[in-house]
């Protein structure tokens, strides 16, 4: 249960440092691109609002969402562009390429006509594995074009996000290194708890088993000098009922310390018909009807002692809280890789119990029953749950068609 809780542990604060990393690397990705897109939109303006050239004196200010570095004629040197002017007269095409070698005057012409025909002030295209943005800016005797290589800005914020995802990815991995080495001194106060409670239940066990048996041998002197009685009856009722609460417990706490459990393949069908043949005449007596529906030559991979003690248990539970003339079903089936168990009980009034509480230990739904003499202990179904997760099986309960039902499911061993 401890090296339950532990992974537990540890998956659930990886997956917080994951959303963490993903919510930070997500938002300086988000910023670096648009502070990128922005940029190319501050140059491409500058350049549109003087022909598509430099401007000669200073460059006016940008107002921008995000904060970025100023725009002067030195920083605006760094860029490649070029323009085209296309007279509304039909006159020949004007090309500035000064600032472009890669891009000839005749393709700039073409890409110019291309971007009249999209009829659109803003954009993209691409020419030879390169983005080129641009701008258009009309008057009634010209448009003018204005294109920017983005590359140079774009690739400077890929940078940055790819610099963030290594350092995000190298991040989790040495805090997932780290946590797994720190993670048994981080619940250490949770073991040493959970370990002096093992201890207190086996010793409080032991010894409660002494007055125990003096009390029951004790009121059989008495019957046998004075005969039975109602209260020697009810004495050797609640003698019987705190016997058995202590066996439960000293069960528990050993199934918990991780018990030696001789895992080999067992036939579950057998084991599973062994323990219905043995509960037949109980529930019968009961007046529960007894269905089972179990599979032949199903093989698991499980301790048989430990195998026929989780059976019983969840058909002894599906008795207890049967409805009176209610159905007890056991079925056991291959279903893909896995073998599944269902123990099933009708129960008329289901949708009023919380099944994710069934499990938790001294947990009874309901609290009438405790001092009845079917009344359980609130400790099988969280030995039942024990046992599977020794068996590194899966063990879960739900309620539908007016039926409680437990199902386990554990690895099959297939035959070679």
């Amino acid at each position: 249960m401890i090296q339950h809780f532990r992974k537990k542990f540890i998956l659930i604060s990886t997956c917080a440092l994951v959303v963490v990393i993903i919510t930070i690397i997500g938002s300086i990705s988000a910023v670096t691109y648009f502070q990128a897109r922005q940029e190319v939109t501050s140059v491409l303006t500058v350049l549109s609002d003087n022909e598509g050239r430099m401007p000669a004196r200073q460059v006016p200010s940008q107002s921008n969402f995000f904060p970025q570095q100023r725009l002067t004629r030195e920083s605006l040197s760094q860029y490649r562009y070029f323009s085209a002017t296309i007279p509304h007269d039909g006159g020949p095409i004007q090309v500035d390429n000064q600032h472009i070698l890669s891009v000839s005057a005749a393709t700039i012409r073409q890409l110019a006509q291309r971007v009249e025909r999209r009829n659109t002030d803003r954009g993209q295209v691409l020419y030879n594995s390169s983005v080129y943005a641009y701008q258009v800016r009309r008057n009634s005797k010209q448009t003018l074009v204005v294109f920017l290589d983005e590359s140079l800005m774009m690739s400077r914020a890929r940078k940055i996000i790819d610099l963030g995802i290594l350092l995000g990815m190298v991040s989790l991995v040495l805090y997932t290194i780290v946590l797994v080495l720190l993670s048994r001194r981080a619940i250490r106060p949770i073991i040493e708890a959970e370990q002096r409670q093992k201890e207190f239940i086996t010793n409080a066990g032991h010894e409660l088993k002494t007055p125990l048996t003096v009390i029951s041998a004790n009121t059989e002197m008495q019957e046998l000098t004075s005969g039975e009685t109602e209260l020697t009856a009810s004495t050797k009722q609640q003698v019987s009922r705190m016997t058995k609460l202590v066996n439960y417990l000293v069960s528990l706490a050993r199934l918990q310390e991780q018990p030696q459990m001789t895992m080999i393949p067992v036939d579950a069908s057998g084991v599973v018909n062994r323990a219905v043949k043995s509960f037949k005449s109980v529930a019968a007596n009961a007046d529960h009807q007894f269905e089972t529906a179990v599979a032949p030559a199903i093989t698991v991979l499980a301790d048989e002692n430990y195998l026929y003690e989780l059976v019983s248990i969840l058909i002894d539970n599906a008795n207890k809280y049967c409805d009176p003339g209610g159905t007890v079903t056991v079925q056991l089936a291959a279903v893909k890789k896995n073998a599944v168990l269902t123990v099933s009980n009708s129960y008329a009034k289901g949708d009023q119990v919380d099944t994710a509480r069934f499990f938790e230990r001294f947990y009874r739904e309901n609290k009438a029953r405790t001092l009845s003499k079917n009344a359980g202990y609130g400790i099988g179904l969280s030995m039942a749950r024990t046992i599977v997760y020794n068996f590194h099986g899966r063990i879960s309960a739900k309620y539908t068609a007016g039926k409680i039902s437990f199902i386990v499911s554990l690895r099959r061993v297939t035959p070679k």
